[in-house]
């Protein structure tokens, strides 16, 4: 389920245009050239979250595993919002997040190679620096 999940993400991704950091940057840019087309993509996908999200809070087990995993905290600590204004910060200067950035790697852009090895760089010394500070 997970492989199918990730591919069919990918590729709505690529259909609506998300992997393309131009257009993402133009969608981005509201007192610029503003490209409103993502905001279709985005509320096609809340289209769909929304009646899942509430079939999931009425069900009382999912369909392939044992018990839900849902978040249970509710605060917003400082490493949460600093961490949502760099992911922020990153997505307006490059045009791409990690998802959209995973689908273009079969592109083998080494501009996409490099995007996603200082994620994945950022991502273990984030764990790194987590796990010695406590």
């Amino acid at each position: 389920m997970s492989l199918v999940s990730g591919l069919l993400f990918g590729a709505g991704l690529a259909l609506g245009g998300m992997t393309d950091p131009g257009k993402v940057v133009a969608f981005l840019d509201v007192t610029g050239a503003w490209d409103p087309s993502l905001a279709f993509v985005m509320g096609s996908a809340l289209l769909v979250t929304f009646p899942v999200f509430a079939w999931v809070r009425r069900s009382a087990r999912p369909l392939f595993a044992e018990r839900f995993q849902l978040p249970t905290r509710r605060d917003l600590d400082p490493q949460l919002l600093l961490g949502a204004a760099l992911f922020g910060i990153g997505w307006g200067i490059a045009g791409l997040c990690p998802g959209p950035a995973i689908a273009n790697l079969g592109a083998g852009s080494p501009e996409i190679l490099l995007f996603v090895a200082t994620m994945v760089a950022g991502m273990w010394l984030r764990d790194r620096t987590a796990a010695i500070t406590g």
